[in-house]
């Protein structure tokens, strides 16, 4: 595959699983992590055609930095995922509204503008991927997870919208809603969390980032051309559409 894909929170776990596979592809990689270490050390593990780049999605002008760095660099943005995460953990009567505001903030309206900063150059030229990463959370809902389920929602619903918006103008839309993963997002959940989520899944067990990657990596090739709107559950049978 040739092309430039942005990847979001790229600096470990799903989202430095996620680089690496496309770059072993053949893609010029953006990676993208709030934290200027992590970012460069993905970007050094892949080479000449990554480069990294710190900010915050949340942040419209950390955003527009980070397309200008990727077009100085490889030209045009072919592909985006939108896997920048965040997980906090409380019941709903305890939650604050900066809790809720943070979790919002960084994946739906991350999402929201990585999108809105590339969108215009795919439909421009008529072609593009964009792959956004949910939850199944967001399809079932968690137990002191309601405002990340909330959030992992919206990214779905957007998904589908934007699907129906753009898919006839060249640009595919669909999201990946992985279950519980092996990454240090999922390992700050208490051990009674991951315990007990682990027993309910028919698969017995977590999946590895990897795993993600390789659903990431095929909606993002020309063999997922019919895969318009959807969203693909790596999740240990968690959730059974």
């Amino acid at each position: 595959m040739t092309g430039t894909v942005i990847v979001t929170g790229a600096g470990s776990g799903i989202g430095r699983a996620i680089a690496l596979h496309l770059a072993a592809d053949g893609y010029n990689v953006v990676v993208n992590d709030f934290r200027a270490e992590a970012a460069a050390a993905v970007a050094g593990e892949i080479g000449a055609k990554a480069r990294a780049v710190a900010g915050d999605v949340s942040q419209e002008a950390d955003v527009a930095a980070m397309v200008a760095t990727a077009r100085a660099a490889f030209g045009k943005v072919t592909h985006l995922v939108n896997n920048a995460g965040h997980v906090h953990q409380a019941l709903f009567t305890d939650l604050t509204i900066a809790d809720f505001d943070r979790m919002i903030a960084v994946h739906l309206r991350g999402t929201f503008l990585c999108t809105h900063a590339v969108l215009p150059g795919m439909l421009e030229r008529g072609s593009g991927v964009i792959v956004n990463i949910a939850s199944q959370l967001g399809q079932i809902g968690g137990i002191e997870l309601a405002h990340y389920s909330a959030a992992k929602a919206g990214i779905i619903g957007m998904t589908k919208a934007l699907a129906r918006e753009v898919s006839a103008r060249g640009v595919r839309v669909n999201a990946v809603a992985p279950g519980p993963i092996n990454t240090p997002l999922v390992r700050s959940l208490s051990e009674d969390w991951q315990r007990a989520k682990a027993a309910e899944l028919p698969l017995g067990r977590f999946g590895e980032p990897e795993e993600v990657a390789a659903a990431v990596t095929f909606l993002c090739s020309p063999a997922a051309s019919l895969f318009v709107g959807q969203t693909l559950g790596p999740n240990s049978g968690d959730v059974m559409l």
